[in-house]
């Protein structure tokens, strides 16, 4: 499965981890950035990464910063994308079941690494159960 990972400083502790873990289970990983834990701004990566899973480059996509939120809302404006913020291991298979979700969001400054990656994992392995919930998502678009 080809993955696409992105977000700000907050998410220089997990992205690196997470990439490995992800590349040792026979994933293709991209790292859209940032590449140090310097201040920046998270759309200028959480738009390449949404843009990657529009144009279906990749599969999925991975987005972290400190609360979740600026990449989830920033990801969610791209048309075709839904963008979940997920604290749970039961957010995330419930937003691939019912939602389709194709990006993870992640809020760094508030699960642990090994929280992160049972998410990012759970996410990925989780079928969407199409039936009365693609009639929903259908209707999400604007």
């Amino acid at each position: 499965m080809k993955i696409a990972i992105g977000g700000d400083h907050a998410a220089m502790e997990y992205k690196p981890k997470l990439i490995a873990f992800l590349e040792a289970k026979g994933h293709k990983v991209k790292d859209f950035g940032p590449f140090s834990d310097d201040s920046v701004d998270y759309p200028d990566f959480a738009h390449p990464v949404a843009t990657a899973v529009h144009t279906s480059e990749y599969e999925f996509g991975v987005l972290i910063c400190g609360s979740g939120q600026g990449v989830s809302m920033t990801a969610n404006k791209h048309d075709g994308i839904r963008a979940a913020l997920c604290w749970k291991e039961e957010l995330a298979a419930l937003s691939r079941q019912h939602n389709n979700a194709n990006i993870v969001c992640l809020p760094a400054r508030f699960i642990s690494y090994e929280e992160a990656e049972t998410i990012v994992d759970t996410f990925i392995k989780t079928a969407f159960e199409g039936g009365r919930h693609e009639r929903r998502v259908n209707k999400i678009r604007c």
